[in-house]
């Protein structure tokens, strides 16, 4: 039934089922895990189950039938309430949390209750936050509230302790695979995709954009001469990045995406200079891979992967993008090859 949609979560399934049996169910629950990984769909048909006007109220199972399934598939139930971060914004702001307060205060149209959804959680400022916490102290009778994070440590401990955590792990890499192929995604290229995924399907199909691995291929091969410009990358990787839009989150995003990338063929070519197992590498990425393998000493390989990685967090803390863009390219071209002294 309505569970179908969701995959790799059973535990979660089976938990909520167990506490609505039980007539146990919290006020509100914070799903904390990677992004990418269902927590939303979960979210959205644990509500559909709690709507249903057909299931029994004692069973977590929706019939996809009744008058209220169809208004939370198509997003139009009334007593269904839904908030998220503005695409142009970096945090939720405080209005939009103020207008989710407000109509979650209000007497459920359909039913004996309402569910807010509250995406984005983790991008919460400190005066959204608080706006929030009073509905979260004493929520209105019949409610439930639902938020999707990423880590409970993200949260102020304020808004942590008034929930009941719920932590989703990542997909087998496997699973991503088989959900990659029933969306029409070639095998072979569902199961590279599922290996650089981290066990996310989101971030699976967000690593298949094209233009990511054309812009991949070019940069890669660059890194691998015995000089990079990084002046000149620098200038091409910011211009790559803006051409994702002109929300600072989605620019956040595909820098994210490409430094991942990066991180992956890094780590491969430092498997294959300490002798370990490379991942499958590509025959386009072959040469490149090699001449990085063969010049760079492991501890060379270490620091770029050390200068990626740090990007990778500083990018995640909303650092200002273009000066962790130039720094990274900067850093990848002071390097320590084979037998020779680090650049200066």
């Amino acid at each position: 039934m309505s569970w179908k949609l969701v995959r790799g979560h059973d535990a979660a399934v089976r938990s909520f089922d167990r506490v609505v049996r039980q007539g146990r169910l919290a006020h509100a629950y914070l799903f904390a895990g990677p992004p990418g990984i269902g927590k939303r769909l979960f979210a959205q048909e644990l509500a559909k189950a709690l709507l249903c006007e057909a299931a029994p109220s004692s069973t977590l199972e929706a019939c996809d039938r009744c008058a209220a399934c169809v208004q939370v598939a198509a997003g139009t139930h009334p007593d269904l309430l839904t908030a998220s971060r503005p695409a142009e914004s970096l945090e939720l702001p405080i209005d939009t949390l103020r207008e989710l307060c407000r109509a979650l205060g209000l007497k459920p149209a359909r039913g004996r209750r309402k569910v807010a959804i509250l995406d984005d959680a983790d991008d919460l400022n400190a005066e959204s936050a608080n706006c929030f916490l009073k509905t979260l102290e004493e929520p209105p009778p019949g409610s439930l509230l639902l938020l999707i994070g990423t880590r409970p440590e993200r949260q102020l401990p304020t808004i942590v302790s008034r929930c009941q955590v719920i932590h989703f792990r990542p997909l087998a890499a496997d699973l991503v695979a088989d959900i990659l192929r029933a969306e029409g995604i070639e095998s072979a290229r569902a199961e590279q995709l599922a290996r650089l995924s981290g066990g996310s399907p989101g971030h699976a199909r967000a690593l298949g954009e094209p233009l990511l691995w054309d812009f991949r291929r070019g940069l890669i091969e660059a890194l691998s001469q015995d000089r990079f410009d990084s002046v000149t990358w620098s200038a091409k990787l910011i211009e790559f990045v803006e051409q994702a839009g002109k929300e600072a989150a989605e620019q956040r995003r595909r820098a994210a995406l490409m430094v991942s990338l990066l991180i992956d063929f890094l780590g491969a070519a430092l498997a294959c200079r300490v002798g370990a197992t490379p991942p499958i590498v590509e025959d386009e990425d072959r040469a490149a891979f090699e001449r990085l393998g063969a010049g760079l000493d492991a501890d060379g390989l270490m620091r770029l992967l050390d200068f990626c990685l740090e990007a990778e967090r500083q990018i995640d803390r909303r650092v200002q993008l273009v000066l962790v863009l130039e720094a990274l390219m900067d850093r990848l071209s002071r390097r320590s090859y084979a037998g020779s002294r680090p650049a200066s």
